[in-house]
C-alpha cells in the first residue's frame, strides 16, 4: 500500500508503538460514546463513590483538596450527573418555571430578552428553565406546584391585582415577581421603578419648557388588565406633571401606522398646543415619527419625543430618541439571584426597584417660542 493512502493514527510519543496509539484511540472513542459513571469518577479521583456524591450535592463538607481532585476528574472524564437520579436523591427537579404570558398587545422582544436573561442566569446556578407562555393565570401556578414540575417560579406580566398572588402567598414554593402589584406583602418583587420613570419623563420635558404633553400608551387592553408597569408609569408622570404645572393627555394606542394616525389626530384635535410626547409603546414609535414628518412638524424643533423603551429601539429609530431604558437583563438576573437565595433557605421577601436612567439624544429640545 502506498504510504500516502495509509490511515493516519493519532500522533504520540516517538517510542510508543502505533498499535498502542490505536488502542488508546479506541479506548477514548468508547468513553466518548457512552455515559461515564459516578464509580468511574471515584476510581479516577482515588476516592469513594459517596465522596463524589457529596461533592456534587454539597450535603457534606469535603476538604478543598479532595473537592478539587474530584472536580478535576469530573471535567477530564466528561461526567454529567443523571438529572432524574439527581432529582430523586434531592427531591428537587433543578428547574425554575418562568411564567411569561405572550400576549398580542405586548412588545414580545422585551419579554424574551428578560426570559433569556433568566435562563442564562439560572444555568450559572445549576438550574434549567421551564417556559410557560399561556394565559392560564392561577391554573398555571396550581399545575406547577401540584405536579412538582419545578422547584420555584418567576412570574412576569404582573397586574396590580394579579389573581396568581393569593396562591403564591398561601403556598410554600419559592417565587419572585418581575413586576409590581398593588400589595407586595409576603412577596419578592424586582422591577424598574416605573412610577419614578414617569416622573423623570415629566421633569425632562418640563425643564425644556413644555407645558402640554401627550402620553401615547400601550394598547387599551393593557390598562384594562391593570398591568403594573403601564399604570405605574402613567401615575408617576401625572403626579409629577401636576406638581410642575404641566398638562397631560393620555391616549392608549394599539400601535402600527393606522392606529397611530387616528390617535395623533385626536391628540392635536383635543390639545392643539401639544409640544411634547412620551411614548410607552414600542410599536408606535416609528409610525409617530413618520406622521410628524408628514405633517411638517420637525423633531425636536417643533415637538419633542421621549420614549420608555429598550436602547436598541431608541437608537435605531429614524430620529435617535431621548429615552428611559428597560433594564431587561438586570431584571432577569436579579430575579434569579433572589430565587436561588430563597431555595437556599434565605428570607428575601422584599421589593427591589431599579432606578430609571434617562439618556438625552436628538429627539428632545426646548419648547418652541410662544407655546
Amino acid at each position: 500500500m502506498d504510504s500516502r493512502s495509509r490511515p493516519k493514527l493519532l500522533s504520540t510519543h516517538p517510542h510508543t508503538p502505533p498499535y498502542a496509539t490505536l488502542a488508546l484511540s479506541k479506548r477514548f472513542t468508547r468513553l466518548e460514546n457512552r455515559m461515564v459513571t459516578l464509580a468511574e469518577v471515584a476510581q479516577h479521583a482515588g476516592v469513594s463513590a459517596s465522596t463524589v456524591s457529596y461533592v456534587l450535592s454539597g450535603k457534606r463538607s469535603i476538604s478543598a483538596g479532595t473537592r478539587q481532585r474530584v472536580e478535576r476528574s469530573i471535567q477530564e472524564l466528561g461526567y454529567h450527573p443523571n438529572a432524574g437520579a439527581r432529582a430523586l436523591a434531592s427531591s428537587r427537579s433543578n428547574i425554575i418555571a418562568l411564567m411569561i404570558p405572550l400576549r398580542t398587545d405586548m412588545y414580545v422582544p422585551v419579554m424574551m430578552e428578560i426570559a433569556i436573561a433568566v435562563a442564562t442566569s439560572a444555568r450559572t446556578h445549576g438550574y434549567d428553565v421551564l417556559l410557560l407562555t399561556g394565559e392560564e393565570g392561577p391554573d398555571a401556578v396550581r399545575r406547577v406546584t401540584g405536579s412538582g414540575l419545578a422547584d420555584a417560579m418567576i412570574l412576569m406580566d404582573v397586574q396590580l391585582d394579579d389573581e396568581r398572588l393569593p396562591l403564591l402567598r398561601s403556598g410554600d414554593q419559592p417565587s419572585v415577581l418581575i413586576g409590581l402589584p398593588a400589595d407586595t406583602t409576603g412577596l419578592t418583587c424586582v422591577d424598574l421603578d416605573f412610577a419614578a420613570t414617569g416622573a423623570l419623563c415629566a421633569e425632562h420635558l418640563a425643564a425644556l419648557g413644555h407645558r402640554d404633553i401627550a402620553v401615547i400608551g400601550e394598547a387599551p387592553a393593557v390598562y384594562e388588565r391593570h398591568t403594573g408597569f403601564a399604570v405605574l408609569t402613567l401615575d408617576g408622570l401625572r403626579s409629577r406633571a401636576k406638581e410642575l404645572g404641566v398638562r397631560v393627555l393620555h391616549r392608549p394606542c394599539e400601535g402600527g401606522y393606522d392606529a397611530m394616525a387616528v390617535t395623533l389626530a385626536r391628540i392635536f384635535d383635543e390639545r392643539p398646543g401639544t409640544t411634547g410626547f412620551v411614548v410607552q409603546n414600542e410599536s408606535a414609535v416609528e409610525p409617530l415619527l413618520a406622521l410628524l414628518r408628514q405633517q411638517g412638524r420637525a423633531v425636536p424643533e417643533d415637538v419633542s419625543v421621549l420614549a420608555v423603551c429598550p436602547d436598541q429601539v431608541a437608537t435605531q429609530a429614524s430620529v435617535r430618541l431621548t429615552s428611559v431604558a428597560i433594564p431587561a437583563q438586570e431584571m432577569g438576573r436579579r430575579a434569579v439571584e433572589y430565587l436561588v437565595a430563597k431555595l437556599a433557605g434565605q428570607e428575601t421577601d422584599e421589593v427591589v426597584l431599579l432606578a430609571p436612567e434617562l439618556t438625552v439624544r436628538a429627539s428632545s429640545g426646548p419648547a418652541p417660542a410662544g407655546s
